[in-house]
């Protein structure tokens, strides 16, 4: 008898936690000491990320993912004068080898804080979605521009194209996006139902104190 694989998407007709009620129930304290890692392997602290200032920080399902890879791009978008001048920290965090970090950069164009949890210690801990859960009524992210047929098969070229044939990252994982600091204050949180769940960046930086990007056309700043 062939074993029964278990589901991993889900429909559901109930609305998620709020991203208050999320925050509200964070324990940040589990988390400060799980190891990260940069481009290079080198290890430091969850924590030292928002210990000195407010930060933003985005977990992202895989580095092969679409729907992340698009996600980011609009990302890079974001000035580093303007994290400057508000203050802010912008940090990718994904889930693969560290070594998978700067093709993911130099794929996505993004230059700001970027490290991996290979071992999804952070992801577990805070209660990330495994699997996906779509609602009746969900809308699409705004960040995601290709179609699901294309976003796949794009996907899959790179895995395929890789230097070394993986998932970079657990395919099943969700991302999310938190708003933390300075110190072990949670000012947002949102856990990603399913791969199009992002939270919206201008909220996000809106929510930080920062202004607006118009991902529409030219990544230029625009007043709220």
């Amino acid at each position: 008898m062939a074993a029964v694989l278990p589901v991993t998407q889900q429909i559901s007709s109930s609305a998620p936690p709020s991203s208050r009620e999320i925050a509200e129930d964070l324990c940040i304290s589990d988390v400060e000491d799980c190891f990260i890692y940069n481009k290079y392997g080198v290890a430091t602290t969850f924590k030292s990320l928002f210990h000195g200032s407010k930060a933003i920080v985005i977990f992202v399902r895989n580095f092969l993912c679409y729907t992340c890879k698009e996600y980011v791009e609009d990302l890079s978008k974001i000035r580093q004068e303007a994290l400057t001048d508000a203050d802010v920290r912008l940090i990718v965090i994904g889930q693969s080898s560290y070594s998978h970090i700067e093709a993911f950069c130099s794929l996505t164009g993004y230059q700001h804080e970027i490290y991996v949890d290979p071992e999804r210690q952070i992801y577990k801990k805070l209660g990330m979605t495994r699997g996906e859960v779509y609602l009746e009524r969900a809308s699409k992210s705004p960040h995601v521009k290709s179609s699901a047929l294309l976003g796949s098969l794009k996907s899959m070229w790179r895995a395929m194209t890789s230097p070394a044939f993986d998932f970079q990252g657990d395919p099943h994982q969700q991302g999310g996006a938190l708003i933390v600091g300075p110190g072990p204050n949670v000012h947002f949180a949102h856990f990603d139902m399913n791969r199009f769940d992002h939270a919206p960046i201008s909220q996000l930086l809106e929510l930080a104190g920062m202004k607006m990007v118009d991902f529409n056309n030219h990544p230029k700043i625009i007043d709220i």
